[in-house]
């Protein structure tokens, strides 16, 4: 219930206590209320001037004044009945079964009841479903905040230097405008943030709102559309009306792709108008303002391929800022500003951990930090150590530990074989990521037991050869399972579609088989994107190259296996021996074990620890 409703009700209220307590103190001050035996004695000494009847009530004025009182009242009775009593010497006093403070509270009460139940149930019911108050339901929903209210600035972003160096040169147009049209040049009219989910997008306009010291309109696209057609435009219109008047501001809209969807062909057979609309009413707002005046329109999406292409244009959005994961070095950063809020160890190294968390973002990094933070407390530790990191790390990558799954003998025994048969074969590769730690631990994620490899730096290309090695890897589990007992059992099936997958992009993407040639037969998707974001997989090429490459995928998975399975027979005795260590141990490190120990120390693959995580 909004505040003008809640006044008036309460204004209502107190008036009428007020003139209802004001009536019965005229009342009491002036009139005497006297019995019906009482009136008739006094009417017999010609006490009384004059009377007014109602059908229950006798209303008069005394000739002179009794008790400092000129009126009475008295209830009216039946004369027969009266006199009936007055013979018996009887006291004979009128009633009556209401009165009017009775009859106005049967008629207010009831009303304001009703009234009440409307305004705080129905009312907010509406509300909360969007479509409330006709009169407001065309405005727009942005919140504006100022700097002293976001309590956000550039220096609470940390791994974004390139994406903070353009967002600076906008806070500093909108602060100097002067200065940067002296030239002729104009600011972007629209600036898209572009980025995997919890890379900071949103942060980043939080900042910017910190640091301009502008009006700064923030609104999610969603909020945009409703059920009623025509609403998502007139919010539209709104906000920019609201923009122009505190010009220079800011007007952010965040999930850009709620709104801003590619318009489709049958748009108008299936309910789309509505979003249609805001969508031509944003494209036209955008052509219609000026930029000069000081508005600048930031946008944040992590589809930007479901984008209206209108929408993208140069004269709309004419810049687009990609934030992608942070490197080492924005990774190191971005944990010195979350490290602030903890007490970590003396020996704690920033670094170590940035070299364990490759394709971790922002989002990723902060809540390793407070898993760190809780790991540290419960063992009632004083400060958070590297080694709190460490679980943390595994935690999110790997899940947590389950340690109430209990396994057979035969079982246990298998995935020892298997995740050895990863730690051994992954060691003896020169260009694959060291071994961190081997465990047969199960964890929440599905897996029975894991392999942990640490990459030592970020790497951005892949050889041929590398990608043959990470296939070796990761089928060196299944391989060992054969080379022990004979058979093969259905924990594998991760490792088998990684190999697959890695295959198949060689020879579809990257060109790496000779007897189907170099040409993409797949289409790289955008890699802000998750692999399974669309879903399908175009096909543009004929039946017969299809069979061609899966032939060639066959043949390379074959090769990598065959030559795990060599690698582990020519080494039988340290996988003997490391999968007894493992089983009296559960996990183990290359200092608990030398043959996971790689001299010298050769560089990584440069993939996520998502990825390097070989568990069964």
């Amino acid at each position: 219930m909004d505040r003008k409703h809640t006044f008036s009700i309460g204004y209502f209220l107190v008036a009428f206590l007020l003139l209802s307590l004001f009536q019965i103190w005229f009342a009491y001050r002036d009139t005497a209320e006297i019995s019906y035996s009482d009136l008739m004695h006094m009417v017999a000494d010609g006490k009384v001037q004059s009377v007014t009847l109602t059908e229950t009530m006798v209303q008069g004025v005394f000739k002179v004044p009794q008790d400092g009182k000129t009126l009475f009242i008295s209830n009216r009775v039946d004369p027969a009945v009266a006199a009936t009593f007055e013979k018996a010497g009887v006291q004979v006093s009128g009633g009556t079964d209401s009165n009017w403070l009775t009859t106005i509270l049967s008629w207010t009460l009831p009303t304001l009841f009703f009234l009440g139940i409307w305004v705080f149930f129905f009312r907010g019911m509406i509300d909360r479903q969007g479509v409330g108050g006709l009169i407001n339901i065309g405005k727009s929903k942005a919140k504006v905040y100022l700097e002293r209210k976001t309590g956000v600035t550039f220096d609470d972003v940390a791994g974004a230097d390139e994406a903070k160096a353009e967002l600076q040169e906008i806070v500093s147009f909108l602060k100097e405008q002067d200065n940067y049209g002296r030239l002729g040049a104009r600011i972007p009219k629209g600036v898209l943030l572009v980025g995997p989910p919890g890379t900071g997008k949103t942060l980043l306009a939080r900042a910017i709102a910190g640091e301009a010291n502008v009006p700064f309109f923030s609104i999610s696209g969603a909020e945009f559309v409703e059920m009623f057609v025509g609403v998502g435009a007139a919010r539209v219109r709104d906000l920019f009306e609201q923009a122009r008047k505190a010009a220079p501001c800011i007007i952010f809209i965040d999930e850009l792709d709620a709104l801003g969807r590619a318009r489709s062909p049958l748009a108008g057979y299936g309910g789309g108008d509505e979003k249609e609309q805001t969508l031509n009413q944003l494209l036209s707002e955008l052509d219609g303002f000026d930029p000069r005046v000081g508005i600048v329109l930031l946008a944040a999406t992590n589809r930007p391929e479901v984008l209206d292409a209108a929408l993208l244009r140069a004269g709309r959005f004419d810049r687009q800022i990609v934030i992608d994961r942070p490197d080492r070095k924005g990774r190191a950063d971005i944990l010195k500003v979350h490290i602030k809020k903890i007490a970590v160890a003396a020996d704690f190294d920033i670094n170590d951990v940035a070299a364990l968390t490759p394709g971790f973002t922002g989002a990723d990094l902060a809540n390793l930090v407070n898993e760190a933070a809780i790991i540290a407390t419960r063992r009632h530790g004083d400060t958070v150590t590297t080694e709190d990191f460490v679980q943390a790390t595994e935690r999110i990558v790997a899940g947590s530990e389950r340690r109430s799954r209990l396994l057979n003998a035969n079982e246990r025994e298998r995935v020892a074989y298997h995740e050895m048969g990863h730690a051994l074969v992954a060691t003896s590769l020169a260009k694959t990521d060291p071994v961190q730690k081997v465990s047969i631990i199960p964890r929440s994620i599905g897996a029975l037991g894991y392999t942990l490899q640490r990459p030592t730096e970020d790497r951005f290309l892949i050889t041929s050869s590398e990608l043959k090695e990470r296939m070796i890897a990761l089928l060196a589990g299944r391989a060992a399972e054969e080379v022990v007992f004979g058979e093969v059992s259905t924990g594998a099936a991760d490792d088998l579609g990684k190999a697959t997958d890695i295959a198949r992009e060689s020879i579809t993407r990257f060109g790496m088989n000779a007897s189907v040639g170099q040409a993409v037969l797949e289409p790289q998707r955008a890699q802000w994107l998750d692999d399974n974001q669309l879903g399908v997989r175009p096909r543009d090429y004929s039946e017969a190259t299809a069979r061609e490459v899966d032939l060639a995928i066959r043949e390379m998975i074959d090769e990598a296996y065959q030559m795990a399975k060599e690698m582990l027979s020519a080494n039988i005795e340290n996988l003997k021996a490391g999968a007894k260590l493992l089983l009296e141990r559960e996990t183990i490190t290359p200092a608990d074990f030398a043959p996971l120990q790689r001299q010298p120390k050769l560089p990584d693959a440069g993939i996520s620890p998502r990825l390097a995580v070989r568990g069964i």
